[in-house]
């Protein structure tokens, strides 16, 4: 029986009025945290022929994909001025959403946000994601763009690091881990990426090493530039962290979306199978022809790749480290192969220490 004291009671018809959420206050706050850094930051960035975080993230996953975590998270510290500033997502943005149809996990450091660089909040972001990516069995993309450790935030930056490392070897033969440098990366940022299962970088505008040219020639005296120090093609042809070289960052993701596509989600998947529109009895001349040529006559094993690959596809992972051998992905009938092969266009295929550890990283993957 109602209780005739109740407000339902005096007024039966009249329905009691709840205040709302103030939803507009809210709306504001959320378009305030999506549109990143500063202006002047971001016409900087543009200007440098680099996408922001979101543009970023906007062309490497399917449309309206994609699902955002976190995004009014911000730092704890308020020291050193901290407490004033507008840090939108605490410099990086985490979700995850679909390439090609298939779930990944993303995270992309916003360098117009202080630089991407990494406090405590920013980290956790990144490791919440990382753990949504192991505990779902999906490949995990990070988009890198950061200056290191965000030194106001003293050791809590050290102990974020710890526990992103931490995550990159729990996930090492469970998911596919892929970085992909897309600025000057340096100190803890480039740690995590050695972990990680595939390297890409960005000719001209990616840089990774642990102290810059100032540090190194305050140390030693040594004068290096950018490039020289930590470019791509240092990476890339030198200490062979970098497995992909792109021409810009359209191509990269372009790139990436390719290597997506021959990898399989988990380690208990098998990579997708694709129709094979490639005849099954197509003739292969130009073996046969390179079977007769002098065997002293050295030639880019490649091209007999590119011959016996469905459509003549190859994605050569590693291509300037080590090129005396070859590894890389093709699809023979639709199903994904792994390729190794020696290269007699470079010292004549004959395997050395570098060779050995191309091919053996390539095999335990």
């Amino acid at each position: 029986m109602t209780n005739p004291e109740t407000p339902q009671a005096k007024h039966p018809n009249k329905k009691l009025r709840v205040p709302p959420p103030n939803v507009k206050r809210m709306r504001e706050i959320m378009l305030k945290a999506l549109e990143g850094g500063d202006p002047k930051r971001i016409e900087a960035q543009r200007a440098k022929g680099k996408l922001t975080a979101r543009d970023r993230i906007h062309y490497l996953l399917d449309e309206d994909s994609f699902q955002e975590l976190g995004l009014l998270v911000s730092t704890r510290c308020t020291d050193f001025g901290l407490k004033d500033k507008h840090i939108p997502g605490d410099g990086v943005i985490t979700g995850f959403g679909r390439i090609n149809g298939r779930q990944v996990c993303v995270f992309a450091q916003d360098f117009t946000v202080l630089g991407g660089s990494l406090g405590l909040a920013h980290a956790m972001k990144i490791c919440n994601v990382m753990d949504l990516a192991y505990e779902n069995r999906v490949p995990l993309i990070g988009l890198l763009d950061s200056g290191g450790a965000r030194i106001q935030e003293g050791v809590d930056s050290l102990d974020g690091y710890a526990e992103i490392f931490y995550r990159n070897v729990k996930c090492s033969g469970v998911i596919p881990q892929i970085s992909v440098i897309l600025g000057p990366c340096a100190g803890g940022a480039v740690y995590s990426p050695a972990l990680t299962d595939f390297v890409f970088m960005v000719e001209g505008s990616s840089h990774m090493f642990v102290t810059g040219p100032e540090v190194v020639k305050a140390a030693t005296g040594e004068v290096v530039s950018f490039d020289g120090l930590g470019g791509s093609m240092a990476h890339a042809a030198k200490s062979g962290v970098c497995h992909v070289v792109a021409a810009s960052e359209p191509d990269c993701v372009r790139q990436i979306k390719e290597l997506i596509s021959y990898l399989p989600q988990n380690r208990w998947e098998r990579p997708a199978r694709v129709a094979n529109p490639d005849p099954v009895r197509r003739t292969t001349p130009i073996l046969e022809a390179m079977c007769e040529v002098d065997p002293r006559k050295p030639y880019r094993v490649n091209h007999i790749i590119w011959q016996i690959a469905d459509e003549h596809k190859f994605f050569e992972i590693h291509g300037n480290f080590a090129k005396n051998i070859v590894v890389g992905f093709i699809r023979l009938g639709g199903d994904v192969v792994g390729v190794i092969a020696n290269n007699p266009a470079h010292k004549a295929g004959a395997l050395d220490i570098d060779s050995s550890d191309k091919a053996a990283r390539f095999i335990r993957f």
